[in-house]
């Protein structure tokens, strides 16, 4: 009798050793996990959004949690609208969201998408199974629109019944300042901290005003006074209090199922260069799919990771010009794009797996 699970496990080690079969095959990225378990936990990542640089953040996730991790790791992204090659800036362009049928979590990290019927009833399908989440960055509002996934949850109130929150504001100023996460306290035994002591995210704080008693406050952001990680935090009003940088939130599905959630308001691409905030999320996915947390997640990057920073890019057939394809972000591939018009001036050093500490950012405080 054929072994379907097996058969699947086969067809995505093929998917991701033969990067040209694997676009005509999916439009998703498929990362075993690489001791080759067929019953690994499993992850999709969904990305998508204009300004924060998801295509890049979620790759890099998906190799990190697969190769060093054993989750099997699926990322989705947002296409052209004749779906020929991946497109930020389509907000009705998420495609692959099926693969949400048999996943264990769901990391995702979008903005203002329009999904299409067909897509949004896979998601919606997802949360009446009561399944977790992980929200980072721009999920709070990862949704807009008049579609819904069901019951109270339009597009629009996903972020805010899904994850605890919805757009609010930049608290932070915008590539100006930027955001250390400070342990809630009597957070600090909580295993998705272990190990977690040094956030710095690139990107500013967000405000988040709508949090409850019911949700489980573990991170909160200093505003900094520029985005050097050696900035000091920001005196005054600003940081009394601290706005909620990461949190635990329970959730109701469209049908009434309970779920768990998770969020950051980190998220940028350039935020993961902070080697705390990946294992963040590396030990929320343990947490999430009831596996023990490591007591130090090794979060070393599986191939060199060269995010560009931040920043909407509005250039006419910019990404049509760039013609990225899932397999460009392949294992042993390193896509590096350039950064976007506006950006401050900062530098990346090169990352590589085998460097002992995370990479370093530095900027100017040039608009």
């Amino acid at each position: 009798m054929l072994n379907l699970k097996a058969f699947a496990f086969a067809l995505a080690v093929l998917v991701v050793g033969n990067p040209s079969w694997a676009q005509a095959v999916s439009d998703q990225l498929v990362f075993p996990p690489a001791d080759g378990n067929p019953d690994a936990k499993r992850i999709v990542l969904v990305a998508g959004d204009e300004e924060y640089r998801s295509e890049e953040s979620m790759p890099m996730l998906g190799k990190l949690l697969s190769q060093k991790h054993g989750f099997h790791c699926t990322i989705v992204f947002s296409y052209s609208a004749d779906g020929s090659y991946i497109d930020p800036n389509n907000q009705a362009g998420l495609r692959g969201l099926e693969s949400l049928g048999d996943a264990d979590l769901m990391i995702i990290g979008t903005r203002f998408r329009q999904p299409v019927t067909e897509e949004a009833a896979h998601l919606t399908e997802f949360l009446n199974a009561g399944k977790p989440v992980i929200g980072i960055r721009t999920a709070t509002h990862a949704f807009n629109g008049r579609g819904d996934f069901g019951g109270d949850i339009s597009f629009s109130k996903f972020g805010r019944l899904v994850l605890g929150e919805q757009w609010v504001n930049h608290h932070g100023r915008h590539k100006r300042e930027g955001a250390r996460g400070v342990i809630e306290p009597g957070k600090e035994e909580h295993p998705i901290l272990n190990s977690v002591a040094d956030v710095f995210a690139l990107s500013d704080v967000y405000g988040v005003i709508h949090l409850t008693d019911a949700d489980n406050i573990l991170l909160r952001a200093a505003v900094t006074e520029t985005l050097d990680p050696g900035s000091k935090n920001v005196a005054g009003s600003k940081n009394d209090p601290m706005q909620p940088f990461a949190w635990l939130h329970k959730y109701t599905g469209p049908n009434g199922t309970s779920g768990r959630s998770f969020c950051t308001t980190g998220g940028a691409s350039v935020d993961f260069l902070s080697e705390d905030l990946r294992r963040l999320i590396v030990n929320a996915s343990y947490y999430l799919t009831d596996r023990t947390v490591p007591d130090e997640a090794d979060v070393e990057f599986v191939d060199p990771f060269k995010p560009s920073f931040y920043g909407f890019i509005r250039e006419k057939d910019y990404w049509k010009n760039a013609n990225l394809q899932p397999s460009d972000y392949g294992l042993g591939k390193v896509p590096e794009m350039p950064d976007p018009a506006g950006t401050p001036v900062w530098k990346i050093d090169d990352a590589k797996p085998e460097d002992e500490s995370a990479p370093k950012a530095s900027t100017s405080s040039s608009p």
